[in-house]
């Protein structure tokens, strides 16, 4: 199994501090809207936010896995809630790999699997190198095309 790039932990507690920061906000708006809460509130809502956000990124850091097994994409992550997946190959329609702004600053990428099916269809393996990345998506493309022949059930 292998696991995420350790500068995803980054990424995961500067959401964190950006999710702090809007709580932090809205604290404010409510107290000066009550002009009764002490300035500390807002303050501690924020830090809340932000310690809660970077314990989740820690621990989901540790129980996020992945692995090309020998007809599926096999994926394990969750901290209340642990989710397993497979994604047959033959299911796989289109693979991307994307960098947003956080991501590109960090020198990470996303590597996003799209599968035959309904709504949210799609699987994304978060923390990766753009190298590390692309030899993925390439490897599960080749993989996806040899299996086109199978059926997925």
């Amino acid at each position: 199994m292998e696991s995420l790039h350790p500068r995803i932990r980054l990424l995961w507690v500067a959401q964190a501090a950006i999710g702090a920061v809007i709580v932090g906000l809205i604290a404010t708006g409510v107290d000066s809207q009550l002009r009764e809460l002490p300035v500390a509130i807002p303050v501690g809502a924020a830090l809340v936010v932000l310690l809660l956000g970077v314990a989740y990124a820690v621990l989901l850091y540790g129980r996020w896995r992945f692995e090309l097994q020998e007809d599926s994409l096999y994926l394990e992550r969750g901290v209340i809630t642990f989710v397993e997946t497979s994604v047959p190959f033959v299911r796989v329609q289109h693979v991307d790999t994307r960098f947003g702004p956080i991501e590109r600053l960090l020198g990470l990428s996303s590597l996003v699997v799209y599968t035959a099916g309904s709504r949210n269809a799609d699987v994304r393996v978060p923390g990766l190198t753009p190298e590390r990345a692309r030899t993925l998506q390439d490897t599960l493309r080749d993989l996806a095309v040899e299996s086109e022949g199978d059926d997925a059930v």
